[in-house]
């Protein structure tokens, strides 16, 4: 490759899937990078099974550190970096045979500095995998339909190795894989850096595929959002990848909530003026939510028909989790500030 780039990929006890990801950088249609495992402190036999692969078109370098959290693993492959670019992916990813070449092409133009991916699911046997993927697709032509962007995630993430040190990487702050990569591109497109979006770069991924998953996901979403948004509070009204749909969502899901609630308490007192004000609340707020999320929900239904069965629930579950996360957050961080 005319410019030197370097792939970094955390990984936690990936055995199951590190070879795959390896194999298929094995045959990207780039060749002469280099690949840096960066080992977060694994009890399988991820360091094993990764060192016993030999590729043939690129450089790999298994570098095995004490578990600190997948931020601060992609920190330190930066620093073992040779590349001028920095490539990310994840352990469970399998980038298709263009996605170095794709990641590295908008980097032609010097003004930008930092570069977006897409997915395609790799599970679409699982109808929740399937919902996952459909979300993550509507969301992504948003990105395509800006001609810059603010949110970059790390599955399949790009920097200027300069710019990413000028910036100080991921923030270990977050110790889970949860937020800090739309943290570090908010830092980088808040001083007027230019990043974009290529969906023609694209890793395969399973998303998850049981709702008990799912539910975890999106209630860990939720909690480090707090922190985010403690650290980016503009961002808030959201951004090129989060709609207002997110907040508004939130809203009346709790105005709904609060007013089922409500009506019940409302009957053990035998008001009815106030059980049907809150009837009426409930009604109105649980309308309100649907109507809001009414376009994701058409998008899917176009890519699916059985979507309009599954998806109205899968919405509800999604977003009570998200707001659970975030209140909860909110509580830890309240509780950390009064400690």
């Amino acid at each position: 490759m005319k410019t030197s780039v370097s792939v970094i990929i955390p990984c936690f006890n990936a055995e199951r899937t590190i070879l795959r990801t390896l194999e298929a950088l094995d045959k990207q249609t780039a060749k002469g990078f280099e690949v840096i495992l960066a080992d977060d402190g694994s009890n399988d036999e991820t360091v094993k099974t990764a060192k016993s692969f030999k590729p043939e078109n690129y450089k790999l370098i298994v570098i095995a550190e004490k578990h600190a959290g997948p931020a601060a693993q992609r920190n330190r492959g930066a620093k073992k970096a040779k590349g001028e670019l920095l490539l990310f992916t994840d352990s469970d990813c399998v980038p298709e045979k263009n996605w170095v070449s794709e990641m590295a092409k908008p980097f032609a133009d010097k003004n930008i500095v930092g570069v977006s991916g897409t997915y395609r699911t790799l599970n679409n046997e699982k109808i929740i995998a399937r919902f996952e993927g459909y979300e993550i697709a509507k969301r992504h032509e948003k990105l395509a339909r800006q001609k810059y962007i603010d949110f970059i995630g790390s599955f399949s993430a790009g920097y200027r190795k300069n710019i990413f040190k000028k910036f100080g990487g991921f923030s270990s702050d977050f110790k889970r894989a949860d937020a800090e990569d739309p943290e570090l591109s908010f830092k980088i497109a808040k001083t007027g850096y230019r990043m974009v979006f290529n969906p023609k770069a694209v890793v395969a991924h399973p998303h998850v595929s049981t709702l008990k998953k799912f539910w975890k996901q999106k209630f860990s979403r939720g909690f480090w959002r707090v922190l985010l948004y403690k650290k980016h509070p503009e961002k808030m009204r959201g951004d090129s990848y989060t709609g207002k749909e997110v907040q508004l969502s939130l809203i009346f899901l709790a105005a709904f909530l609060l007013s089922f609630a409500g009506f019940f308490l409302a009957t053990a007192f035998k008001n009815i003026a106030l059980m049907n004000f809150l009837a009426k609340s409930a009604i109105l707020s649980h309308a309100a939510f649907y109507l809001v999320n009414f376009p994701t929900m058409v998008f899917m239904i176009q890519k699916e028909k059985k979507m309009a069965l599954f998806a109205p629930a899968i919405i509800f579950i999604r977003t009570l989790a998200w707001g659970l996360g975030f209140a909860w957050g909110l509580v830890k961080l309240i509780m950390k500030r009064s400690g």
